[in-house]
């Protein structure tokens, strides 16, 4: 079932929002070659517990880390560790926060030094996809005019939509319906209504759609090797557009 949010569980979704957006920020100085993605995640629990919160992927369905640390050709899921990121890498951070039982999600994606002009290029076209996606919400349209935005956008520039990973409601669970894809036909698909809160986020590679999971059972990398970015911004659904909760 599709929850329509009260004025008060849309308050401390804000603030779940904001604390995941003013993470994201506080993390940016530190995103240099030399860092670990295990030192990310140190940082990024520690200042989520300063602000009253905590990590909502630690120990989801037995998840390891406090936030996801998907680097180059990860395209979700990374799990932190003492892998040292170079200059010349990307890494999409997905961050959670739970306050008072509701959720903020936010992911994006993040140049280490110089990077190579294919990688800024995706990252730069799966920005563009989310607020292409996000562009379409408002209080009467359908789910599936999201996915098809994004991936129309993709398309145009050759970048491979995957299939496997879709966005969804967010609210006292971090995953709740709607599923949102990133692929769709217009009209189609559960109908936005004001109170909704979803959680849009492209995934784009580089090369093929395809993807393929790692013996942890948790790290989903792309079936070629091609890098891979994701951009995701939780959204209050309103009449006349959406609001978005997980400010940078």
């Amino acid at each position: 079932m599709i929850k329509i949010k009260t004025p008060e569980e849309i308050d401390l979704l804000r603030i779940a929002g904001k604390i995941v957006g003013d993470t994201h920020h506080y993390l940016q100085p530190y995103l240099k070659p030399g860092i670990t993605t295990g030192e990310i995640d140190q940082l990024a629990e520690a200042f989520i517990l300063a602000q009253g919160a905590t990590a909502s992927f630690k120990n989801y369905q037995g998840y390891p880390g406090s936030v996801c640390t998907s680097v180059n050709d990860e395209v979700v899921h990374g799990i932190p560790s003492d892998r040292v990121l170079q200059a010349g890498d990307i890494i999409g951070i997905d961050i959670g926060a739970n306050y008072k039982g509701y959720h903020g999600d936010s992911a994006w994606t993040y140049a280490i030094g110089e990077v190579s002009e294919e990688k800024q290029n995706l990252m730069k076209y799966t920005e563009e996809a989310l607020f292409k996606g996000l562009s379409t919400i408002h209080d009467g349209a359908r789910v599936g005019d999201i996915g098809y935005a994004i991936y129309t956008f993709a398309r145009k520039h050759n970048l491979g939509v995957v299939r496997e990973l879709v966005g969804h409601g967010v609210g006292s669970n971090i995953h709740e319906e709607p599923d949102v894809p990133n692929y769709g036909k217009k009209n189609t698909g559960p109908i936005l209504k004001s109170g909704m809160v979803i959680a849009v986020e492209p995934m784009l590679n580089a090369g093929t759609h395809h993807v393929c999971i790692l013996e942890d059972d948790w790290t989903i990398v792309t079936a070629d090797g091609k890098p891979s970015a994701h951009f995701e911004h939780t959204v209050l659904v309103t009449k006349d557009g959406y609001e978005i909760l997980t400010k940078r």
